[in-house]
């Protein structure tokens, strides 16, 4: 899976799922404040993402993820590592 193609299904299921507006997903942008997630909206986005592209997600994984683009490099490493498995 590229690059590309991660971050087109990453943003999709952001919209989606969690109704957030397009247009405010931008690489540099603060995940947690644009997403504007509680607790438990977190749990269903690992299950989203767990769903979505097969791997499992670490809690610890999440406190470096601060932008966006945080987020596609760390899905994009998870799925690396599935692939190459």
């Amino acid at each position: 899976m590229t690059e590309k193609e991660i971050i087109v299904k990453i943003n999709g299921f952001l919209v989606e799922e969690f109704e957030v507006e397009e247009e405010k997903i931008q690489p540099d942008a603060n995940l947690k404040e644009t997403l504007d997630l509680d607790s438990l909206d977190y749990v269903d986005l690992v299950v989203v993402i767990e769903d979505a592209f097969g791997f499992k997600v670490v809690p610890e994984d999440f406190m470096n993820i601060v932008t966006f683009q945080d987020f596609y490099a760390y899905a994009q490493s998870k799925v690396a590592e599935k692939e190459a498995a």
